[in-house]
């Protein structure tokens, strides 16, 4: 398969999959830098979907992803009737499992850590050698990246924010909070969180609002969105705010308040693996 993409004429494909937007967003910046043509995809079954479209020369799976998770993707990527891509398997859970299971597959691996684009690009590297130097700029630092995924709750009750942060934190989660949406899509945009979880009605902009800025922003267009609510909304209303904004994902969920959470709880864990 290397031989093959070494032989590319024109700028070489790439397909991004991760469903943190600030890892996606950093590679992306780096591999268009570096003379890529880069596509991304927020989930393993987006990516697939994707590659099925137009197959990439090679693809960047994150491990834990929603919908389809990344060696579920790289198992239908590499069937033997499709054409020949190189896979670059990317995690921030290190396990020998996923080690045996990528020697299996003939995949590269790469851990996220501290030297996160220094071993990309030795990969990248690897399977296109004529672009080593286009992959490392000078004077660029590597990815900082998150060792626990990021939660950002908007809410103008204090009380909901404190709620939740204490469930989640013994998930491993850490939580930021916003009062309205306004401050909501600011911390978004500055937070890069995996997941969002929005009350319906606030000051300054209810969830609609809140959803408009984000799908309008590339940052952060990607990012789940659920909604919580303590009045009773009708079928329209929940449709509404489900709907799609800018081409990309509405609500992906509207919960009822209520004292028990293990529902909302267990939606926010399956965002943020």
């Amino acid at each position: 398969m290397t031989e093959a993409c070494q032989e590319i004429a024109v700028a070489p494909k790439v397909l991004i999959a991760d469903d943190d937007p600030s890892i996606v967003k950093f590679l992306a910046d780096r591999c268009a830098r570096a003379g890529f043509e880069v596509r991304t995809a927020a989930n393993g079954l987006q990516a697939v979907m994707m590659m099925r479209r137009s197959p990439p020369h090679v693809a960047i799976m994150d491990v834990n992803m929603p919908e389809v998770d990344g060696l579920t993707a790289c198992l239908r990527m590499l069937d033997p009737d499709s054409g020949p891509l190189d896979v670059i398997v990317m995690t921030g859970r290190p396990s020998t499992e996923v080690t045996e299971r990528c020697e299996g597959f003939g995949t590269f691996y790469v851990e996220k850590g501290p030297d996160f684009w220094t071993n990309m690009q030795s990969a990248l590297a690897e399977i296109f050698p004529d672009m080593g130097e286009r992959l490392s700029p000078p004077g660029v630092p590597d990815c900082e990246v998150r060792k626990r995924p990021v939660v950002l709750v908007v809410d103008d009750d204090p009380d909901i924010e404190r709620f939740l942060s204490s469930r989640l934190r013994k998930l491993g989660l850490d939580t930021v909070a916003a009062s309205d949406a306004r401050q909501g899509y600011r911390m978004a945009c500055r937070e890069k969180p995996s997941v969002i979880v929005s009350d319906y009605y606030m000051p300054n902009g209810d969830a609609h609002y809140l959803l408009s800025k984000l799908r309008a922003t590339p940052e952060t267009q990607s990012i789940p969105v659920l909604v919580v609510t303590g009045r009773t909304l009708d079928m329209q209303a929940v449709q509404s705010i489900r709907h799609e904004v800018c081409g990309k994902p509405g609500a992906v969920r509207v919960f009822k308040k209520a004292y028990d959470a293990r529902e909302l709880v267990a939606a926010i864990q399956r965002y943020c693996n």
